[in-house]
């Protein structure tokens, strides 16, 4: 158990069975945008150590659902999801509910960074460095074999080494020594997660499908973003604009001279357009930012 306040207890870990203490963050009611917005403003201004817990606990759903996420490396789910309510808590010290978006948005960065700095401290069965490579690698590894169809396997083929070792821009020597650190014999649905332990590893099964909480965060935050970008498109004039959404917005750009081609300017007149127009567009964009927070004031 973790407190925020010496009267707010938060359900930190689970202690014993996981469904649980899954059945019991359940209680805690899911929150309006008005009511977080209220509750983030009571903490900011006021210090309100109530609205911080009632912040917390709303959003321990989503906590378990992204410690579930990182399952296969071998350390209980307890044990992640604790980590992942400290970041949890960290977020909501941190979160400025005047920037215009959720606190699930927000937060999903601070809970997946404690989650994977515990496990990087933690897994004893790999003695990790700390390069931004060697974490990509760490944690990208599983889901690119599952994408090929590669988890139970053992060793990888070559060409899929291969794959994997461009797509992470990481020496295939180091794919090759992280798939067998990873490897790990296959456990029974129905066995115990700890010898004194009442769970199974079938009570860490969870929908694979996204949680109401982070289908709504990442909705708000892309309607919001595509708001932004749809104003800020308009300060361009037309020229501006084309060029700043074929070379910026598409999947496949299109090449400075197929542009200066249909223009009949250079290469580097389209260049310029391009960056004066990314300027423009990133100075609109904060504008409305400000905007907004002041309206919101």
């Amino acid at each position: 158990m973790l407190t925020m306040a010496s009267n707010s207890v938060i359900p930190i870990a689970p202690e014993g069975n996981l469904s649980r203490y899954l059945q019991e963050i359940r209680k805690f009611p899911m929150l309006s945008p008005e009511e977080e917005y209220e509750l983030a403003k009571r903490w900011k201004e006021q210090g309100d150590e109530k609205a911080a817990h009632k912040l917390v606990t709303s959003h321990l759903r989503l906590v378990a659902k992204i410690a579930m996420g990182y399952r296969g490396y071998g350390l209980p789910v307890g044990e992640l999801i604790s980590e992942g309510n400290v970041g949890m808590m960290q977020a909501v010290k941190r979160f400025d509910p005047d920037r215009g978006f959720r606190l699930a948005t927000y937060a999903m960065w601070w809970i997946r960074a404690a989650i994977q700095e515990y496990i990087l401290h933690s897994w004893s069965l790999v003695k990790m460095g700390t390069t931004a490579a060697q974490k990509k690698l760490f944690f990208n590894l599983r889901r690119l074999k599952g994408q090929m169809a590669a988890l139970e396997e053992g060793d990888l083929k070559p060409e899929q080494v291969a794959k994997i070792a461009r797509t992470l821009d990481v020496p295939e020597a180091d794919v090759i020594s992280m798939n067998r650190r990873l490897a790990s014999p296959d456990h029974s649905l129905n066995a115990p997660v700890r010898a004194e332990s009442e769970g199974e590893w079938q009570d860490w099964l969870v929908d694979e499908q996204e949680s109401q909480e982070t289908e709504l965060a990442e909705r708000q935050d892309m309607s919001n973003r595509r708001a932004l970008l749809s104003e800020a498109l308009k300060t361009l004039n037309d020229r501006e604009r084309h060029i700043l959404i074929e070379r910026r917005l598409k999947d496949e750009p299109t090449t400075l001279e197929e542009l200066s081609q249909q223009y009949g300017i250079s290469r580097e007149r389209v260049r310029q357009i391009e960056v004066r127009a990314f300027e423009k567009l990133q100075k609109s964009m904060k504008q409305q930012i400000v905007e907004r927070r002041l309206q919101s004031a």
